[in-house]
């Protein structure tokens, strides 16, 4: 059985990127293919110059990045939490962090190389938009390491060497090579991309087609057996 790789861009301080793993997750549980689903995460920075530390709220982040009225971007933030709340997420944006998430993503890399990435990217969006972790600092990420038992060698590199870093920047290549410019984004076996957190019908119907452009049903030529059709039965 051929198995269907599905990479997802996003940033761990993307709302919309949380939201959009559940949706998919939820297509994905019944989908009947699902044991040969390969899903793989790749990097993506809504703001990659941010600095590590920003001082002032998420609201004021963005109310000065978008130019956007204070009671506006919290209109938004209403909107975006009652969408998490429909997927069983509890978003806080007062608590929010405002934080780089270069660091964060080569963590989710170091992960992978431990086969827990997707523990890894649950963790950072859940501790970031439900809990108000702070995603740019040392501590936070070491201790996070140690949660998900990574070799704390390779998590302290993390802050000494550049290790994952040309990983976490050839994601963002490839993303603009395929013309990414928002996420999260879903692109399935490098033939078919879906954008943003759609409805996990939509989701169930990318999974099915995607398998069968993969699988193909094969006939096989079998004589002169009888069938039966729209004129009858053949006798």
């Amino acid at each position: 059985m051929e198995t269907m790789r599905i990479e997802i861009w996003s940033d761990v301080a993307c709302p919309w990127c949380f939201i959009g793993k559940r949706r998919f997750e939820s297509a994905l549980a019944d989908f009947p293919h699902r044991d040969a689903v390969e899903v793989v995460w790749r990097s993506y920075q809504l703001d990659p110059t941010l600095p590590e530390h920003y001082d002032g709220t998420e609201l004021e982040y963005l109310s000065t990045r978008k130019g956007m009225a204070p009671q506006q971007v919290s209109q938004m933030f209403d909107h975006v939490a009652q969408q998490a709340k429909g997927e069983g997420l509890d978003y806080h944006f007062d608590k929010v962090v405002v934080a780089n998430s270069f660091t964060a993503h080569r963590l989710i890399h170091l992960a992978a190389a431990h086969a827990k990435q997707d523990a890894a990217k649950e963790r950072l969006l859940s501790d970031h938009f439900e809990h108000g972790e702070d995603i740019g600092s040392r501590d936070y990420l070491s201790a996070l390491g140690k949660d998900l038992g990574l070799p704390a060698r390779e998590v302290e590199e993390l802050f000494t060497t550049d290790n994952y870093a040309e990983d976490v920047r050839n994601d963002f290549r490839e993303g603009q090579a395929l013309g990414i410019s928002g996420v999260p984004f879903f692109v399935i076996d490098r033939k078919f991309g879906l954008s943003g957190a759609q409805p996990v019908q939509t989701f169930t119907a990318a999974l099915n087609q995607a398998w069968q452009d993969a699988n193909p049903l094969v006939l096989v030529n079998s004589g002169e057996a009888e069938v039966c059709g729209p004129e009858g039965c053949s006798v």
